[in-house]
């Protein structure tokens, strides 16, 4: 018998499913990009706050720059304020391929990924962002420099500080589900630490200042999050092995008594 027309039939059904959600993704992100417009200017002069307690103010050095922070800033809370509805898209395509207890437990995961997100963005903005600040600020008075920080440019340093940690943060939860669906070990995480550690420093290496100390204030917090991850992922192992055994003495069982009866 010829499957081919059901494959087809199955793959178009698939893609279907994944432009629908795609379409209506970009239509809430949108709508909440509208709404973040008015909130905007509050959200600035938030941000700028450690600029005038220093003394630094931000200057526009190209005619479209207050328009492109405004919309770009506006992107970026949209696309935050959306993305538990983007996680709940993404599981609900990938759900009807998971057995009942993994679609429960993989949506428990939805506001634990958001919390952390958040986390990120709150560690990198009021520890990070201001050490890092400084020691540029100092380091500029100390060779003579005045500064004229541009705003475009100032922005943008800031949502590339912020915006990696938030996602970093993701890697205690990643950790835990990889390894719950037994894609990692424990003992693997362990053995590769040295090489986890090597692509932890480059990825620092990209969201800060070319200076060593500001390097090491991004690198330190990552390895501390990869230990986490490497604790979490033991914890989450033992459990695993513990329900495994549990499901096996419960086979052991249900044969025994299959056997018992005939």
């Amino acid at each position: 018998m010829n499957h081919q027309p059901d494959q087809e039939r199955e793959l178009t059904d698939h893609l279907t499913e994944l432009r629908r959600r795609l379409m209506l993704s970009a239509f809430v992100v949108f709508a909440f990009f509208l709404m973040a417009l008015p909130s905007v200017k509050y959200v600035l002069a938030y941000l700028q706050e450690d600029l005038i307690e220093r003394g630094l103010e931000l200057n526009a050095f190209g005619v479209a720059d207050p328009l492109m922070i405004y919309l770009n800033l506006a992107l970026v809370i949209g696309l935050i304020a959306a993305s538990p509805f983007l996680l709940y898209q993404v599981w609900a395509f990938v759900a009807p391929g998971l057995h009942p207890n993994e679609r429960k437990g993989t949506l428990a995961y939805i506001p634990i990924i958001f919390g952390l997100f958040l986390i990120g963005l709150a560690f990198a903005y009021y520890w990070l962002f201001p050490l890092v600040l400084d020691i540029s600020t100092d380091l500029g008075q100390d060779l003579g420099l005045e500064q004229l920080i541009g705003a475009n440019n100032y922005f943008t340093f800031l949502l590339q500080l912020t915006i990696p940690f938030g996602l970093l943060f993701q890697l205690p939860v990643v950790t835990m589900f990889l390894t719950r669906i037994g894609v990692v070990t424990p003992y693997f995480l362990s053995k590769i630490r040295k090489y986890a550690y090597f692509a932890l420093f480059v990825v620092a290496a990209f969201i800060t200042p070319p200076d060593l100390t500001s390097h090491l204030m991004v690198s330190l917090p990552l390895f501390f999050l990869y230990e986490i991850s490497l604790s979490i992922s033991r914890i989450t192992y033992k459990g695993v092995l513990r329900r495994e055994k549990e499901a096996m003495v419960q086979e052991q069982m249900d044969l025994m008594k299959q056997m018992n009866e005939k």
